[in-house]
């Protein structure tokens, strides 16, 4: 058994929101599932750490995510910026089980075992917030943060955060974010969110003994990346 991660899949097979006009997504969603297909099996694990769909309101999610059931492996979806058809967590679980969408699974406020690993983390937010409404929302991640590693911890297994803002952006950081990975002794987080050729070089780098890695889809080729 196999974990792979990957983020900003952008999917928008319900609705009218095509990635492919921007540069460097031309059929991504094709290339996207021969990637998945070619390295991920049914007893793998994929995290998707965010925008996962382009669906405005849950309903309209069911063809990106009758999608997403039909390739191999289990997936964990996590919340990105872009994720408007995100709502309470018993509406989205029941939603999933109601399609019959059993090889997906919501992570908020909570962690799911992958192999040697459990997987976990949160939507993250803005590594310059200074106004009180944004600080007011960076507080609130760093609680969710802290409680999914809360609930990864009481598995035995080694947390893994996925976070979709970064918590590192060139020289600057989110302290309050890094401040969480430091002291709960996490060594690996893996986000997304940077999109462009310039996504391509930005090189996985290791802060304070945590390796931060960026697994955007087009920064990684559409490919899921594997982590273990």
């Amino acid at each position: 058994m196999s974990l792979f991660a990957i983020a900003d899949t952008h999917l928008s097979l319900g609705t009218d929101k095509p990635m492919d006009v921007f540069h460097g997504w031309d059929n991504y969603v094709e290339r996207l599932e021969k990637n998945w297909r070619a390295l991920v099996s049914p007893e793998d694990t994929v995290v998707i750490a965010g925008d996962v769909s382009w669906a405005m309101a849950l309903p309209e999610t069911a063809a990106d995510f009758a999608f997403l059931h039909s390739l191999p492996g289990k997936k964990l979806l996590f919340k990105g910026n872009h994720d408007y058809w995100w709502t309470t967590r018993r509406k989205m679980d029941d939603f999933l089980r109601q399609q019959g969408f059993d090889s997906l699974r919501i992570v908020h406020n909570s962690a799911e075992v992958a192999g040697d690993f459990a997987v976990c983390g949160t939507r993250g937010w803005f590594y310059d917030a200074e106004e009180d409404a944004d600080r007011k929302v960076l507080l609130r991640e760093v609680g969710r943060l802290n409680r999914s590693i809360d609930e990864a911890e009481r598995t035995g297994k080694e947390p893994v955060v996925f976070l979709h803002y970064p918590p590192v952006m060139g020289e600057a950081e989110c302290p309050e974010i890094l401040d969480v990975l430091r002291q709960r002794g996490i060594r690996r987080c893996y986000y997304g969110h940077i999109h462009g050729p310039a996504a391509r070089k930005i090189p996985a780098r290791t802060v304070d003994g945590v390796t931060l890695r960026l697994i955007s889809c087009d920064a990684v080729g559409f490919m899921p990346v594997l982590v273990r």
